[in-house]
């Protein structure tokens, strides 16, 4: 094919879109395949059974579909790493693939920007127009919502999810579940209030996001009553703002799956 350098390595079985571009000095393994349009720019590995989507461009030096940094299940045959639509992957980029304990796979969603020496771990679920910012990591089973961003040197620890929305400040390590639209900052993670400039960009009106924040004062800061029972009375007050039932949904999922939430101090 044209779009494939001379210099690159394509093992046979390889599925390579007629559009797709692989640049110099790529390594692409049997079980890829890759989509309309992506772009691999140069110095790129593809590993093992990888997706990537159509629109996606990825820098040099970038590795995706490598084996889990799982001890014991870093050479799983049936692993997989899934990469969505349009992404854009910068220079160094990692992404692993999947252990048995979620299936075999890693999910990347669509229109995604992941920059210079971002990490994204095995068994992770990563939404659609997430930003991982320059050094920015999760570890293993972390999930993050539709339009995260993780600023700069971010660290998200194993098994946490951060929901719709949310803004981790740079330098920030989490440790527990994030509600969606929070604002956290620190180097050891606290909620500080609602990412209310993303809601504002988001064009959500002004109407619904004092609504939300009302909440969010009530349920986070209110004196009265435990932590629980202000979730469980938000449900009536805050009934008409699909918002706040989504943070609400979010909080009792997390509780449901034993996984502690970020409160504000």
């Amino acid at each position: 094919m044209s779009n494939i350098h001379p210099s690159a390595v394509v093992e046979s079985g390889a599925q390579i879109a007629d559009s797709a571009k692989i640049g110099p000095f790529c390594y692409i393994s049997s079980q890829a395949k890759i989509g309309e349009n992506v772009n691999l720019i140069a110095r790129v590995s593809v590993l093992g059974n990888t997706t990537i989507g159509e629109g996606t461009v990825v820098f040099p030096g970038a590795c995706l579909g490598g084996g889990p940094q799982d001890h014991g299940n870093e050479f799983q045959p049936e692993a997989k790493l899934i990469i969505g639509k349009r992404n854009v992957i910068r220079e160094n980029v990692t992404m692993h693939a999947g252990t048995p304990k979620e299936h075999f796979t890693t999910v990347v969603g669509d229109d995604g920007m992941f920059m210079v020496n971002s990490h994204v771990a095995h068994d992770c679920v990563v939404g659609n127009n997430v930003i991982m910012t320059n050094n920015a990591v999760i570890g293993g089973h972390v999930h993050l919502g539709d339009g995260v961003i993780l600023g700069g040197n971010a660290a998200v620890h194993q098994f946490c999810h951060i929901g719709r929305k949310a803004m981790i400040g740079g330098l920030t390590g989490i440790g527990r579940d994030v509600i969606p639209f929070g604002m956290v900052t620190g180097d050891r993670g606290k909620l500080r209030g609602l990412n209310i400039v993303g809601l504002q960009r988001s064009g959500i009106d002004e109407h619904t996001i004092k609504s939300v924040t009302r909440a969010f004062m009530y349920i986070f800061k209110g004196k009265e009553d435990t932590f629980d029972v202000r979730v469980e009375k938000a449900r009536t007050k805050f009934a008409d703002n699909a918002m706040v039932m989504e943070q609400l949904d979010f909080i009792a999922e997390s509780l449901k799956g034993r996984r502690k939430i970020l409160v504000a101090e």
